[in-house]
């Protein structure tokens, strides 16, 4: 038979409301009762039922992540610190995918609409626009990497993708390179034309430079995308010394073409990525790279969502 919330009074010598304080709001009661309680816990086994927890606190324990997709380094780092951060707060995690899709997005919301207490949401391609309808049901929420004006009443954790670009860029110039290649991510992605913004701005900052752009028909932040790309470099003329992939997922596609092309990195064309991913670390040779912190990110807007939770 299951030990219930009565026994453990009936055990510790306390009321079933002592119990209850004990297990929720620990601080509210006397160390000495606490005691008793939690040692009655132990000796019987006791398990809170979490459904009737959940209930009567009007919570549910979870938290709601919204992502483009799962899939590749960048994500599986970014749901790590996401993950890690809400089990040492106390929660769980639900994962549901967007795949740049506006329906899409708008169904998962409602799929774990009622099922958290608050959610995370990453949407490159999207804007508050696209869920206006959700935002007063939502609770709290936090934005990552997400199109948010500056007068949006939301909390967000943002990337510099336009700093960080115009940096990359201005090393790559700095190195003597002036026929410089980006190989853009897509088009509909925020993320992409900031970090397209920053290549311009020190494109243009140099009078000699020749900027080149070459888009994609396949998704841009990919590995065959950036193969792609990196062939289409090699068949402009005239020829670019550097190619700068959207990311370093994309890079390594270029790494690929230009091995299979015989032509030499950095001897005859530079190549750089963008969030330098631990499988960045070990190409060969390396690969010049821009750090996005994306675990510590994740792990910042969890942080930043169950404060408000709470």
């Amino acid at each position: 038979m299951a030990v219930t919330i009565r026994d453990v009074a009936r055990q510790a010598g306390v009321s079933i409301s002592t119990v209850s304080r004990v297990l929720n709001n620990p601080e509210v009661v006397r160390e000495e009762k606490r005691r008793r309680v939690l040692k009655a816990v132990e000796r019987l086994g006791y398990r809170p039922n979490p459904l009737a927890r959940s209930l009567l606190k009007k919570t549910t324990g979870g938290l709601g992540v919204l992502v483009p997709f799962v899939s590749g380094e960048f994500f599986s780092e970014f749901l790590h610190g996401i993950d890690q951060t809400a089990r040492e707060a106390g929660f769980f995690v639900l994962i549901s995918t967007s795949h740049h899709d506006r329906s899409e997005l708008r169904v998962a919301l409602q799929s774990l609409e009622r099922r958290v207490d608050g959610f995370l949401l990453m949407m490159p391609t999207g804007d508050l626009n696209d869920i206006q309808a959700f935002l007063p049901r939502l609770g709290p929420a936090v934005f990552v990497n997400t199109p948010v004006g500056e007068g949006d009443p939301v909390d967000q954790v943002q990337f510099d993708n336009f700093g960080g670009y115009y940096e990359l860029t201005r090393h790559v110039l700095s190195l003597g390179h002036r026929r410089v290649a980006i190989l853009r991510g897509p088009v509909e992605a925020s993320d992409a034309r900031e970090r397209l913004a920053g290549f311009r701005k020190a494109m243009a900052e140099v009078p000699d430079a020749e900027p080149i752009e070459l888009a994609s028909t396949l998704e841009g932040y990919s590995q065959e995308a950036g193969y792609e790309m990196a062939r289409a470099a090699l068949e402009h003329a005239p020829r670019p010394t550097a190619l700068m992939a959207a990311n370093d997922q994309a890079a390594l596609g270029v790494l690929a073409a230009l091995s299979e092309a015989g032509v030499k990195v950095p001897e005859e064309m530079s190549v750089t990525g963008f969030d330098d991913i631990s499988g960045a670390r070990y190409t060969v040779p390396a690969l010049t790279t821009a750090r996005v912190p994306v675990r510590e990110i994740g792990a910042a807007a969890v942080r930043q969502l169950v404060a408000r939770v709470r």
